[in-house]
């Protein structure tokens, strides 16, 4: 390929609107281009990373078994109602109408479509096992969508879905898809991690995430550094202290805490440490009858150590909220506490509350809690003296760095990271949700076992962009590169002889099945040099006429800080061995 054949358009600034730095590279490199919120164009520079990563992904589900197929993007909403989901996944989910009135989605995702294709299409046991995916564009109606490709609202997923006849042979299938991520995530050449995740709104309970290790990443990735052991903040088990309850050795008593309002102010305030306060979370459950109404609230309360953070995936998996909470109102509040929020407690309440307490708090002594009375907190708390002992106690919160692993092999140690893969194990969720059975192999119909496999294609650059840029551009893995190598002539226009040696070279790399470019624009070496900084190419090889006349030829990766001087003759051995290292 040639510069002049090929579209290069860069930037100098990055737009007003560009938070993060793949956004901000992207644009700035010319590989998107934004249309509408959420919404690009993958320009040309930009869709040969997109081709190269799909490249990459249908050549290992190819390998481990999975067969392609392409399902709509807009889809009735019969199945969709089926599942549930129609109603059930919010305003994320585009509804749209036909002109008959006929209701309609713009998919995110597509396990309605494919269980109705298994449902007609795979009758026996014989034709078991399977693995459809596709590699397709999707849509979810983001609230804010924002980081460029990160979250927008048009994306392009590559999503697959096993069908067994068993739970066994579904968990098998999972963990062939699961070895297929691995490889597929180790040929991108990025620093990544499978951690053990919550399913979320997709259900099932198997599942790994695939992150990108990126300072920027929004998802908190919990770990221990002397195991495997990985998991993200939402899975991460908390557990319980191993050292009992300490006795008690101070008396309850009354404390003035004018203004102190939260945990840390008051903690100030008496001169204690942070971790001997409890903070009290408020929450409610609501009956409704068949039209949906409230007939009835139960108020809960929940007790944290005061610098912990309630952990809401853990939260509703309590008995009583699993069926879903929200925060209670001030109104629910004062009725039973007798208080605004910023000074409650368990002691002293005005109507009886459903009590759950974290592990941590369950064994602490001498804590402080609220009054239930502005600018007072209860100092000197203990179980089973001042109150009874907890009945209900779970893991609510988010684990910390140095707790320990649930392993047993060390400390936790937490990083950021970018999602972009995730496996899912199903089981019958949709099966049964849309009668999808097969005739097993005692002639009795059954349901479909099901495991749900999804990779951000178009996330997928931008993440490795979050892990590998300076402040000069973006620097690609070879794998997903635009371009491996990129010959920059010196004064291409000028010089026969630098215009023959680059031309060569260019041959010679293109017959050698290297993905190069031969920049012939004719631009100073500066403006040149820059361009391909900041596109990223990892490869580039420079050719002046003081280095023809020398016989040599000056190479440089892209992380390098300087150029090493390559004889003529050798520059193409030289090259392939970069490459292959």
């Amino acid at each position: 390929m040639k510069a002049s054949q090929f579209f290069i358009s860069t930037l100098k600034e990055a737009p007003a609107d560009a938070e993060v730095v793949s956004h901000q590279l992207m644009t700035r490199a010319g590989m998107i281009k934004k249309l509408g919120a959420g919404i690009y164009s993958y320009m040309p520079m930009g869709l040969r990373v997109i081709q190269k990563v799909e490249a990459i992904v249908r050549e290992e589900m190819n390998r481990a078994g999975a067969v392609e197929l392409t399902m709509p993007v807009v889809q009735p909403a019969e199945l969709w109602q089926e599942t549930g989901r129609f109603e059930a996944m919010g305003p994320e989910l585009l509804r749209i109408k036909d002109r008959h009135g006929r209701d309609f989605v713009v998919q995110p995702t597509s396990e309605e479509v494919v269980t109705d294709i298994a449902r007609q299409e795979l009758r026996s046991y014989k034709q078991l096992p399977k693995n459809f995916y596709q590699i397709q564009t999707k849509f979810r109606d983001e609230r804010r969508p924002r980081f460029g490709l990160m979250r927008g609202r048009e994306f392009i997923m590559k999503d697959a879905y096993s069908f067994d006849r068993d739970e066994a042979a579904a968990k098998a299938s999972y963990q062939v898809m699961a070895a297929a991520y691995r490889r597929i995530f180790d040929r991108f050449g990025l620093r990544y991690r499978a951690v053990a995740a919550d399913s979320g709104a997709i259900g099932g309970d198997l599942s790994e995430e695939f992150q990108v290790i990126a300072a920027t990443g929004e998802d908190a990735i919990v770990y221990c550094p002397g195991s495997d052991y990985a998991a993200n903040m939402e899975k991460a088990e908390a557990l319980a202290p191993l050292s009992p309850r300490p006795a008690a050795a101070n008396a309850m008593a009354r404390t003035p805490t004018p203004g102190k309002s939260t945990c840390a102010d008051v903690a100030e305030l008496l001169g204690v440490p942070l971790a001997t306060t409890v903070k009290s979370l408020v929450l409610a459950t609501d009956t409704l009858n068949e039209a949906g109404e409230i007939v009835k609230s139960q108020v809960w309360l929940l007790l944290l150590r005061g610098d912990h953070d309630m952990n809401e995936v853990k939260v509703s998996k309590v008995p009583g909220l699993s069926a879903g909470f929200r925060f209670a109102t001030v109104s629910e509040i004062e009725a039973h506490f007798g208080c605004k929020p910023g000074y409650l407690g368990p002691i002293g309440l005005k109507l009886p509350v459903k009590l759950v307490v974290d592990r941590e708090v369950a064994v602490m002594a001498d804590w402080i809690c609220g009054a239930n009375q502005p600018d007072f907190h209860m100092t000197g708390v203990n179980w089973g003296r001042d109150l009874s002992e907890p009945e209900l106690v779970a893991d609510l919160r988010n684990v910390v760095e140095g707790d320990a692993s649930p392993d047993g092999q060390g400390a936790l140690a937490i990083e950021r990271g970018i999602e972009v893969g995730h496996v899912f194990y199903l089981g019958t969720k949709y099966s049964k949700a849309m009668a999808a059975t097969f005739l097993g192999e005692d002639g009795k119909p059954a349901h479909f076992e099901m495991g749900c496999y999804g990779i951000g294609i178009t996330r997928l650059p931008a993440a490795a962009i979050e892990q590998n840029h300076d402040e000069r551009g973006i620097i690609w893995p070879d794998a997903i590169a635009p371009f491996t190598v990129v010959i920059c002539p010196i004064g291409m226009d000028r010089s026969p002889e630098v215009k023959a040696a680059a031309e060569l070279l260019h041959e010679q790399l293109v017959a050698a099945g290297v993905d190069v470019l031969l920049d012939d624009r004719g631009e100073r070496p500066g403006a040149m040099f820059a361009d391909w900084e900041l596109i990223g190419v990892p490869h580039r090889v420079t050719i002046g006429d003081r280095g023809i006349k020398e016989g040599q030829i000056e190479y440089q990766h892209r992380r390098d800080a300087a150029a090493t001087k390559v004889a003529a003759a050798e520059v193409l051995a030289f090259l392939k061995e970069r490459i292959a290292a």
